[in-house]
């Protein structure tokens, strides 16, 4: 039994092979890459490359937003032109856009779409790993490493379904379940690659244009810095970190690899060698946004308030607050509980109650009880969510209901965290003539240091909700232990 077994699994994988050697040689096409002149395989033209990017443009624009300065605009799009003119693919029609996001990112879509979120901008601190963050995006692009994984990605899908015709074995949920994992070995297996050969190119981006190449190791630092705090964050809410761009701060900045594509860039460098440009990159920045925008509300504290929808509401203390795209969460000390709020238009006349069961499908609903919060119509319940107890509120302002809903993690402590959530949702109420200064968003200011100044004071000063010391810190490069010198220009908070 085992011999046939064997003997079964060897011509299977030999029918494989040849399902994907003729998959490879018939289906596919080979391209030069413009960066190291060798054969790709890649399944899209750079016609098909840049119309990829020209569709999903919007897309992007859609879901994050613009930030509203042009003058920033052109600023960025000034710095990533200089890079771009002496990249490998000169001739794509380059585009950077500062999105309108506090998360700290940057990322590039196939044909020169290059974004960068005000959120990364913030913490940056020179023209220079500016460029640097620009240079390695552009660097995805110039070597076509969105194309190569897409195509990698159609290839392992499309070589399932013919493997499937050929080997009926192979039609089962296990086998579907085998192939998505190897295209996800073979898309992560060349990640990190990828991000090495980005730096290089960026570096060398840096160099060719005069900057100092060594700002690539620079941003590195910010970024490993904002991992140690996001990590420490993560695990005092019970969840796991989230990294920028996934593997981009996955190597120390002391890498010997990383050190060696760096140093290599030094022999591009023009009569302009060195550019850092500090004080040129502050003053851009000065005024800029940080932290939540007006648009997607403000936290201060445990308090939430925001301008537009004219609402503010108060979490408990202790809680981290994170604030969502689409949502609001809340989540207690070592992520034990939490409560997420949403917020539906109201279609139809359905009491708050009639609301839960016929719009939130919630039919089980248990201890049900109205709710007069602040003179707004709400009701509450319990419920059980996937086995775990919850509590869902909602409360109805104008044409809009707002959706509470809390649960925990183990259900033996519903019952100490239940007055937490009861407590959130009766603390909904219409913003107050004192708290509309609140709602304003927070901007960067450019001051010079004086002997008086240090991050104590700061800190006391700031209207920075989660952990503003700390924040303050990396956003001059001084995280975690770094004072303030007397003299420099240095960012704070107002």
């Amino acid at each position: 039994m085992i011999l046939k077994d064997t003997y079964r699994n060897i011509l299977r994988s030999l029918c494989l092979s040849l399902v994907g050697a003729l998959l490879f040689m018939g289906l596919t096409g080979c391209a030069q890459n413009p960066v190291t002149g060798e054969s790709d395989f890649v399944m899209l033209s750079e016609d098909g490359e840049i119309a990829m990017g020209r569709t999903n443009h919007p897309k992007i624009i859609a879901q994050f937003g613009q930030y509203d300065d042009e003058k920033l605009q052109r600023y960025v799009q000034s710095v990533g032109d200089k890079l771009a003119v002496v990249s490998h693919r000169e001739n794509l029609d380059y585009r950077f856009t500062v999105l309108d996001s506090s998360v700290i990112n940057a990322f590039a879509l196939p044909g020169g779409y290059i974004y960068i979120t005000r959120g990364l901008m913030s913490y940056l601190n020179s023209e220079a790993e500016l460029a640097a963050v620009l240079g390695h995006e552009i660097g995805h692009v110039t070597a076509r490493h969105g194309v190569r994984q897409q195509s990698a990605s159609q290839a392992a899908n499309l070589g399932y379904v013919v493997s499937s015709i050929l080997v009926p074995e192979l039609r089962g949920a296990g086998a579907q379940n085998i192939f998505n994992m190897l295209g996800g070995a073979l898309l992560s297996g060349y990640g990190r690659e990828h991000e090495l050969q980005s730096d290089g190119l960026g570096a060398e981006y840096l160099a060719r244009s005069g900057y100092d190449p060594k700002a690539m190791i620079e941003v590195i630092r910010v970024l490993k810095d904002q991992e140690v705090f996001a990590a420490a964050q993560a695990k005092k809410q019970g969840r796991e970190v989230q990294g920028y761009h996934g593997v981009f701060a996955s190597h120390p900045d002391n890498d010997t690899r990383l050190q060696g594509v760096v140093a290599a860039a030094d022999k591009y460098t023009n009569s302009q060698k060195g550019l850092i440009k500090h004080k040129e990159y502050l003053a851009q920045i000065n005024g800029m946004v940080f932290g939540d925008s007006e648009e997607q509300g403000i936290r201060s504290g445990q308090n939430f308030y925001h301008l537009a929808m004219d609402f503010s509401l108060s979490f408990p203390d202790g809680w981290q607050i994170n604030n969502n795209p689409n949502s609001l969460q809340a989540i207690s000390d070592g992520g034990k509980a939490s409560i997420e709020v949403g917020v539906d238009g109201i279609k139809q006349k359905l009491s708050p109650k009639e609301f839960i069961k016929q719009r939130l499908k919630i039919n089980n609903l248990r201890s049900g009880r109205k709710l007069s919060v602040h003179g707004l119509k709400g009701y509450t319940g319990l419920f059980d969510a996937n086995g775990q107890p919850a509590r869902i509120s909602v409360i109805y302002k104008g044409t809009q209901a707002f959706i509470f809903f809390a649960t925990v993690k183990d259900k033996q402590s519903f019952s100490s965290f239940d007055k937490d959530f009861i407590n959130t949702a009766i603390s909904f109420h219409r913003l107050r003539n004192d708290e509309k200064r609140l709602a304003k968003a927070k901007t960067i200011e450019i001051v010079t240091v004086t002997k008086h100044d240090n991050y104590t004071k700061w800190t006391a000063m700031s209207h920075i909700s989660n952990n503003p010391e700390a924040q303050l810190r990396l956003l001059n490069g001084d995280y975690p232990e770094g004072e303030l010198e007397p003299g420099t220009q240095a960012k704070r908070v107002k």
